[in-house]
């Protein structure tokens, strides 16, 4: 998807998608669960990280020269060094980590969530998943379980015909859906 793509029906070019991102951002989300190793992604965007132009090739195999004027995002879950090697650092000048929120920013997240998404909330329940369900995972709280947890809770409230009103039990069922315990699987 980096590289020109011919259509012989059509006799024509798809532009690659960051020369369709020209002049604004260019995501690469989730990196390092692609095809592809993130290395490899690196390596083919060396020249035109650095001297903003990339080459492209036609079916001929001749190649130009097109502005490479995009900024480059990559978000990962993989510490960088895992996934590039020192050159690759070198080339991705900003390396931004981005904590989970304190747990006063994760209720204020939780309470918009529920509020949008009309779940009622429930104090003993809020008490419940903080004091009985996240010190099981450290405390470390992240932005994407607000949505996961109510989400979680209005799919039960859904498919048991109950209204959307948050309990303990919601809250124990929608926690066991976030996390699978490691066990061992008997066939």
């Amino acid at each position: 998807m980096l590289d020109l793509v011919y259509n012989p029906t059509a006799r024509t070019y798809q532009a690659p998608l960051q020369l369709k991102s020209t002049g604004g951002i260019f995501i690469v989300d989730d990196l390092g669960r692609q095809a592809e190793p993130p290395q490899k992604l690196v390596n083919r965007w060396i020249v035109p990280l650095e001297e903003a132009k990339d080459i492209l090739a036609l079916q001929s195999g001749e190649k130009f020269e097109v502005p490479f004027d995009t900024l480059v995002i990559f978000s990962t879950n993989f510490h960088p060094n895992e996934i590039f090697d020192q050159a690759a650092l070198r080339r991705i000048f900003f390396k931004i980590k981005i904590e989970g929120p304190s747990q006063e920013n994760f209720l204020k997240i939780f309470a918009l969530v529920a509020r949008r998404k009309k779940m009622q909330l429930c104090e003993q329940s809020l008490v419940h998943l903080l004091k009985t369900k996240y010190p099981t995972i450290g405390n470390v709280y992240a932005n994407y379980q607000p949505v996961f947890l109510i989400d979680q809770m209005i799919a039960v409230c859904d498919f048991e015909g109950m209204p959307y009103k948050m309990t303990p039990d919601l809250v124990d069922r929608a926690w066991a859906n976030m996390f699978v315990r490691d066990e061992m699987i008997v066939r």
